[in-house]
């Protein structure tokens, strides 16, 4: 450039390719995070966490990180056991446990666990029976991480947790599923009047027995009544006349 002496922009350049060295020489990785580095096409020991240098034009450094990922799986269509049409969607949970692998076993760990975990949902859901689905979620979340999980081991990503969020029934399965739950409802409700009446008819049984040992506890119950029908403030008493009292006269009639 006219002007400028030809040292000092040499100068300058060296000053930029410096500059430019060092900013692609040094590289900070986060407490969470390593980097995977290819020298040449080949990978060397895991960096980080920390300040890492590597050698710009002939290193490749990719970050990846160990925290654990939170990922949604899209509502799938699962036809169960007993031929049911459901939409299903998850949660799964997971982490890349050996960042060498995560990078060289799979192209995207991300995307493949993805869609390893649509496929499994499918799979497991379908061999289920719909009340199982609705009851048993304990188990067939474990079921799920057991069989994700070993699917992407190999890629260095553990499966730590897969949660079934929703189930979603067709309208006449849900009117379906109501009707048999009030008529488990009727069907309980009759169980517990009838063993009522059974506790209550052994108790005035046993009652019945008691009175029949003693003469007098029928006179008291007589006027145990008496006393509980004039509370009401009744204009009508009705006073229950026992046997005991006229016995006599019968008795003298007779002879």
């Amino acid at each position: 450039m006219p002007g400028i002496p030809a040292g000092f922009m040499g100068f300058l350049i060296v000053v930029f390719l410096v500059l430019y060295f060092f900013s692609s020489a040094i590289k900070i990785l986060k407490e969470y995070e390593r980097g995977v580095v290819f020298r040449l096409g080949r990978i060397i020991p895991v960096k980080g966490p920390g300040l890492v240098i590597i050698i710009p034009l002939i290193d490749k450094l990719v970050r990846v990180s160990l925290r654990t990922v939170t990922m949604d799986v899209p509502p799938q269509d699962v036809i169960t056991k007993d031929n049911i049409t459901v939409k299903v969607n998850a949660v799964v949970y997971f982490r890349p446990m050996d960042p060498i692998k995560a990078i060289t076993a799979v192209e995207d760990f991300y995307y493949a666990t993805s869609q390893i975990a649509q496929t499994t949902l499918r799979s497991i859901l379908g061999q289920s029976q719909l009340d199982d689905l609705l009851s048993k979620r304990d188990e067939l979340n474990a079921e799920l991480q057991k069989v994700i999980d070993f699917q992407t081991e190999p890629w260095g990503v553990k499966v730590s947790t897969v949660e079934v969020k929703n189930v979603d029934l067709p309208a006449e399965m849900q009117r379906a599923i109501a009707k048999q739950a009030e008529a488990e409802r009727e069907r309980r409700a009759k169980i517990i009047h009838a063993e009522g009446e059974y506790q209550a008819s052994q108790k005035l049984a046993d009652a019945a027995k008691i009175i029949a040992t003693e003469a007098g506890a029928l006179q008291l119950r007589f006027l145990q009544t008496l006393t509980e029908i004039a509370t009401e403030k009744n204009s009508t008493i009705i006073f229950p006349v026992p046997i005991d009292l006229i016995k006599p006269f019968i008795d003298k009639m007779g002879k």
